[in-house]
């Protein structure tokens, strides 16, 4: 059997911009993915802190060093430029596994 497991999660990293007019996502610093394992296109939910809003996207890669954290397309309606969000992403695991699995989390 398979158990999904949080695999990675940035804790209320603060949006920097909001783009209404670009197919959608979530665009974040390369350190901060590469930070808690979350890849460039991988599914991610987010959950703002400020308003309850929660959203499934996925995550592209912005200019390194950025420290961006851009609401790009539909998800720019689910907060503004301040708001906190927790950014999760998840995994499969065997039991096995996830009986010593431990997640990578960034504080912001």
């Amino acid at each position: 059997m398979m158990i999904t497991l949080l695999k990675s999660k940035l804790h209320r990293i603060k949006v920097t911009e909001a783009n209404l007019d670009y197919e959608g996502s979530l665009t974040l610093d390369p350190d901060d993915m590469q930070a808690v394992g979350i890849r460039q296109w991988e599914k991610i939910l987010c959950a703002n802190v400020e308003n309850g809003n929660r959203f499934e996207t996925y995550a592209i890669a912005g200019k390194r060093g950025s420290k961006v954290c851009c609401l790009n397309g539909a998800a720019a309606h689910k907060g503004k430029v301040g708001d906190r969000l927790i950014v999760m992403a998840f995994g499969s695991y065997t039991e096995e596994e996830a009986s010593s699995f431990n997640p990578l989390v960034k504080h912001f």
